[in-house]
């Protein structure tokens, strides 16, 4: 009896799974750049029982390899053998933070749980949480971190960092805390003061970052949905798929921005001094939709999450409000192709790359594990001019998938270091990469591209 009760459920998680895979070959009809730009192209929705899925397995790093750069710039590694790096943050004398970080245990039972498992457990992602933040020291100047430390650990998934003031503020999977602290510390001991918790049951998506406002006065907290598209029903989604507003000295909040699937890299842009966040779309309905975007922040816009995509396009999945909310709708900035989970994002402000590279937002894209190709893993660069995308995206780091279309690795953060390098945190490659100018001369900034 006892065999039967483990064998019987295996044996149909296989046979769905093997159902799944015949029935998931779902091929893209549209290349990511017909699905990238301010007009993208919209294909018709191809609904899913089942999302479709290609993993990219992870193999790493062989010694001696790097991912590949653009033209005119060079890329090291700042530090390796990290255990899934996800997020930067730089500090004013050098100094590097970086959250190892992963999913909180999720607990989702039948075989569409199982099957959830198996495909983050390939992709790199189905290792526990380190549940730590960890500094970095390039104390010599050489472009890669020779001294490490253990700042904080016991963490819970923990994200987003900001540091404002003596207080460095951590966005925990269920909470945004903070700790006393200064540039040139190597740890920290005191215990954690909870600002404010963060829904996190279920754990869905489960990234907090977290930016503060030029003054320190305002925090800024991304949180994802639980499900893809409200599956649950909306009383699971109170508070989520939101970026929510913080006042870290009375600890209230109010919802900031909504209707956002998953948005997680946010960053401000120099030229207005709005706020843009990257934000992962829907998935299950084939691999030319939707378009994951960047897009600036309005306070009290709503984005359409779940009803609709792409300013105003129904998703007929889900159930409709009584009231159609279109009339309400912020059009996002610029899609950046399907399913490509594009999570890092930093302006070029204080970034040193040439010309090519002076105005615009770098964004670090994770990859598919639901399209046919892949779309993704790479870091890009989307040119600005008066404060808005405008142009084509430039590759700025690629090679993260081998000639097999295995993943050495998966780009997530990306931030300046103090000397204007950009640094890229890689979960699956276990590294930090730094990518600089390789004619100095030429890395300082350049006038603003006319429209």
């Amino acid at each position: 009896m006892k065999i039967r009760t483990i064998l019987i459920p295996v044996l149909l998680a296989g046979a769905a799974y093997g159902g799944w895979r015949m029935l998931n070959n779902e091929h893209a009809d549209l290349s990511v750049d017909a699905v990238t730009g301010a007009n993208p192209t919209i294909a018709e929705p191809k609904k899913r029982l089942l999302p479709t899925v290609k993993v990219a397995d992870v193999v790493g790093w062989k010694a001696g390899e790097t991912p590949v750069a653009a033209q005119g710039l060079r890329v090291n590694a700042f530090a390796t053998g990290l255990e899934h790096p996800r997020w930067l943050l730089p500090l004013s004398n050098g100094d590097v933070l970086v959250a190892e970080s992963n999913s909180p245990p999720r607990d989702g039972g039948g075989v569409r749980g199982w099957a959830m498992r198996y495909i983050m457990g390939r992709a790199g992602a189905g290792v526990p949480s380190p549940n730590r933040i960890t500094l970095l020291r390039d104390a010599d100047g050489d472009g890669v971190a020779e001294q490490r430390s253990v700042l904080l650990s016991g963490l819970n998934s923990p994200f987003g960092m900001a540091l404002v003031g003596d207080h460095l503020y951590v966005g925990n999977a269920d909470a945004l805390v903070r700790f006393p602290f200064k540039p040139g510390q190597t740890k920290i001991d005191a215990p954690a003061e909870k600002i404010v918790d963060l829904p996190a049951n279920p754990p869905g998506h489960w990234a907090r970052n977290v930016v503060a406002n030029a003054d320190g006065s305002k925090l800024y907290v991304a949180v994802g949905s639980a499900t893809n598209i409200a599956d649950n029903g909306m009383d699971v989604e109170k508070d989520r798929a939101a970026i929510w507003e913080v006042d870290p000295k009375t600890k209230a909040h109010r919802i900031y921005a909504y209707g956002l699937r998953n948005p997680t890299g946010m960053a401000w842009e120099p030229t207005t001094g709005a706020l843009w966040t990257v934000v992962n779309e829907r998935d299950m309905l084939g691999s030319d939709l939707a378009p994951d975007y960047l897009t600036h922040v309005e306070l009290g816009g709503f984005y359409g999450w779940p009803y609709y995509y792409w300013h105003g396009y129904i998703d007929n999945r889900v159930e409709q409000p009584d009231e159609d909310q279109r009339q309400y709708l912020v059009r996002p900035d610029y899609a950046l192709g399907p399913h490509t989970a594009s999570l890092g994002l930093s302006f070029a402000k204080d970034v040193k790359l040439g010309s090519r590279f002076a105005n615009g937002a770098f964004i670090g894209q994770h990859g598919s594990w639901n399209r046919r190709p892949f779309s993704g893993y790479k870091v890009i660069f989307v040119p600005f001019a008066n404060g808005k995308p405008a142009g084509k995206p430039i590759d700025v780091l690629t090679g993260f998938l081998d000639d097999k279309d295995r993943a050495r690795g998966r780009p997530v953060g990306v931030i300046a270091d103090r000397t204007g390098a950009l640094l890229v945190a890689d979960d699956a490659g276990n590294a930090v990469w730094r990518v600089s100018a390789t004619d100095v001369a030429a890395s300082g900034p350049a006038p603003e591209p006319a429209n």
